[in-house]
């Protein structure tokens, strides 16, 4: 075996920083045989983060839960093995600057910079001990990383629950040609559908459950999905919901998801003035007499993540400004019937439909609701699964957004929990995805969305 292949054989090191354990508090898990070494500056700044009801609150506590569990006074010299099959992890200290760092200007004024600091440190007594075991830097802050690199180092993303091939979600529909005409009429009179071993021959490769496509023979077509539950393909009609009306092929999918009750768990995709929130809003006040309540969420991420600072009054003043836009198409569906405009503001008078904080969905229990969650590519993998998980007994939630606009400073397309939940979720028998292709808002918005 050569020198550099014993080297790349050679077990890691790695350097975690607090944003790292804040996003996925497992994260010390997922490192295989490679050691740990998590800075005290680190643990200070989690400590920090332990009080509080918000997604990284409760993975800081639990986080020093899962170290409690593995410490030891060897924790602090040595390390202590976090697992069978996993390397070890240790907590170190350390308050010298490194010549490395503090030949480059960079002083101790920021836990970033205690980081780089360890990884300097650690990289200085591998090499004094002969050792050649690389020190990787993990962090989801980008400038860190650069900084990290500039200087030398080592320094990675933290990358273990990233979604591969995200295009794929935002793909067109399948258009299925040379299917028999005879089926295509068959699906037009039958509403129950057709079995799917009738269009075997057509549909050369096995739909995935709920599956939208059409079904075209020269000028014949239909609009269809695969029934899972069913196992039957059948016709998917053109219905409006509260008076809006589907204006393109993928928002009649849509409506159709959001009115299947044996669907539980629906994402939609597409960019800004699809009519995402809107359908997703309309089918629930369609739907308003099957579930006990509506509620509607967004998380309080502002533009470019600038604070708003404090807002006084109660939780709903306080998320009120977060929360506009789903207004905004509760307003359009007012506007459009009078009927409809007073069932709403029943409804909001008895508290059926309303705006729910995120950051007190955790340990509640939701029992026939309809859940529409916005803005949903701002939320981490952890913080989908605590939403999901919260779904009881005839309860419906749909998650919509835009995988490539978002606003969360840790999150990108492949590491968002709007990615994850897709990933995983797709072929389930109680899960459907739509991805909104054509803008629906305005001409000028559409023309925005595809040139700016």
């Amino acid at each position: 075996m050569s020198e550099k292949e014993k080297v790349a054989k050679t077990n890691k090191i790695f350097v975690l920083d607090t944003n790292v354990i804040l996003h996925d508090y497992e994260c010390i898990y997922l490192f295989e045989e490679n050691d740990i070494v998590v800075p005290v500056s680190v643990l200070e700044e989690i400590e920090s983060f332990q009080k509080g009801n918000k997604t990284i609150n409760s993975n800081a506590r639990e986080f020093i839960k899962s170290l409690d569990k593995i410490s030891g006074p060897a924790l602090y010299n040595g390390g202590v093995s976090i697992a069978p099959g996993k390397g070890n992890i240790r907590v170190k200290y350390l308050d010298t600057l490194q010549k490395t760092l503090k030949d480059k200007g960079i002083m101790l004024d920021e836990t970033g910079h205690h980081v780089l600091n360890m990884v300097s440190c650690i990289m200085s007594n591998e090499a004094s001990n002969h050792r050649k075991r690389p020190v990787v830097l993990v962090t989801k802050n980008a400038i860190l990383r650069m900084k990290a690199q500039s200087i030398g180092f080592l320094a990675e993303d933290y990358t273990s629950d990233y979604v591969e091939n995200v295009e794929e979600f935002y793909k067109k529909p399948r258009v299925i040609e040379n299917v028999s005409k005879k089926l295509i009429e068959e699906l037009y009179k039958n509403n129950s559908g057709l079995m799917f071993h009738d269009f075997v021959e057509s549909i050369k490769t096995n739909p995935l459950n709920n599956e939208f496509f059409i079904l075209k023979n020269g000028s014949s077509s239909v609009l269809a999905t695969f029934d899972a539950n069913l196992e039957r393909v059948r016709r998917v009609r053109t219905e409006p919901c509260v008076r809006i009306k589907p204006r393109n092929t993928e928002q009649i999918f849509a409506l159709d998801a959001l009115m299947n009750e044996d669907i539980s768990l629906i994402t939609i995709t597409g960019k800004a003035g699809t009519g995402k929130t809107l359908l997703a809003l309309a089918a629930a006040i369609e739907q308003r007499k099957k579930y006990r309540e509506i509620m509607l969420a967004r998380p309080t991420v502002p533009l470019s993540n600038r604070d708003m600072g404090f807002l006084p009054g109660d939780i709903d003043s306080k998320i009120s400004p977060y929360v506009m836009p789903l207004n905004d198409n509760l307003s359009v569906i007012k506007n459009g019937s009078s009927e409809f405009s007073s069932s709403i503001v029943k409804m909001q008078e008895e508290n059926k439909i309303h705006i729910e904080a995120l950051a007190y969905i955790r340990g509640r229990s939701l029992m026939k609701a309809y859940f529409i969650i916005d803005e949903a590519q701002n939320l981490s993998p952890h913080e989908v699964k605590t939403i999901v998980t919260r779904a009881g007994e005839g309860t419906k939630i749909i998650f919509t957004g835009d995988i490539f606009q978002i606003d969360h400073p840790y999150l990108n397309t492949k590491s968002n929990g709007l990615s994850h939940v897709i990933n995983r979720m797709q072929g389930q028998k109680r899960y459907a995805h739509v991805n909104l292709e054509k803008g629906e808002r305005s001409e000028l918005a559409e023309l925005a969305a595809n040139l700016l």
